[in-house]
């Protein structure tokens, strides 16, 4: 999410943990049947492949991301369940169409996964996605109120197109996988601790993610698609509440939420890093849980 980092794997690549036990059952000969195999299938930006900082400062891939969280969640009730990860670092809209990020067969994210999803109909109970927060990235580097919501204001309509480009293909490829989409925490709000000027971005910013979650969110929805809401869980526009953390002191709920939940108020070599840690992909993965993933 919000960077183009390296190219990750192509659309076969799975993280796949096998499962298949057998039991004897009145005889020794007797086993059990293996649990049918289905998918569940992530699709977005570094989120949805699941990115952290290591202690060079690099943002990598790791197995702790909101994806494989939810999946060790439902892994116990639907036990012949896979996850297959195809979210790009970087990723916009636009390039999850068109290609241009990663490598994928079929050129974009968007044709491995509908290939994948129509080699695979009706084995594909769960698709999450999360995907446009990279395309007004550039924004937050606006001096101003004005220029602040003009630049994002420009990125609606492109993005609202695209996103009902992408999910009129992917509901075509398989009419019966739930997919549930996420909307966006909001990394910036750690500049409030960067005195007046930097309390006065963070609320614009925050502003601006709100408008911007909203268009998001009615685009999924006009869709007939779920929406989990990271945006509420991260209490992103509570400003008013207090809470105290250690080593940075009394800081706004929101502010502190992003402080202990990603890396954008880490120090270097890790921060500051937009990502989420290992306990902000719980919170999201348990928001896509709220949003009826099951």
């Amino acid at each position: 999410m919000y960077r183009v980092l390296p190219a990750l794997a192509m659309a076969g690549c799975l993280a796949v943990v096998v499962t298949g036990c057998s039991a004897t059952s009145g005889s020794p000969h007797a086993r059990r049947s293996a649990p049918p195999v289905s998918y569940y299938l992530s699709l977005g930006d570094s989120l949805a492949q699941g990115v952290q900082p290591d202690s060079s400062g690099a943002s990598v891939k790791t197995r702790r991301g909101y994806a494989d969280q939810l999946y060790a969640a439902l892994r116990s009730r639907h036990p012949g369940l896979r996850l297959v990860k195809l979210g790009c670092p970087g990723e916009t809209t636009t390039t999850m169409i068109n290609g241009g990020v990663c490598s994928y067969h079929g050129g974009s994210q968007l044709a491995a996964a509908v290939r994948f999803l129509r080699v695979n109909r009706a084995r594909v109970p769960l698709i999450t996605i999360d995907i446009g927060a990279n395309d007004p990235y550039s924004c937050i580097t606006q001096p101003s109120a004005a220029k602040l919501a003009s630049c994002v204001g420009k990125f609606i309509p492109q993005a609202t197109s695209n996103l009902s480009k992408i999910l009129t293909r992917l509901r075509q490829a398989d009419p019966k996988a739930r997919i549930i989409a996420m909307n966006y925490y909001l990394p910036a709000l750690a500049h409030w601790r960067n005195g007046l000027a930097g309390r006065t971005f963070a609320r614009l910013s925050e502003l601006a993610a709100a408008g911007y979650n909203a268009v998001l969110t009615h685009a999924y929805k006009a869709s007939g698609i779920r929406v989990a809401d990271v945006f509420g869980a991260f209490h992103t526009a509570d400003f008013t509440q207090q809470v105290t953390l250690p080593g940075l002191g009394k800081l706004p709920r929101n502010v502190a939420a992003i402080c202990q939940w990603t890396w954008a108020c880490a120090a270097p070599p890790r921060g500051p890093n937009e990502h989420a840690n290992q306990a902000g992909y719980q919170v999201i993965a348990h928001a896509f849980l709220l949003a009826g993933a099951h």
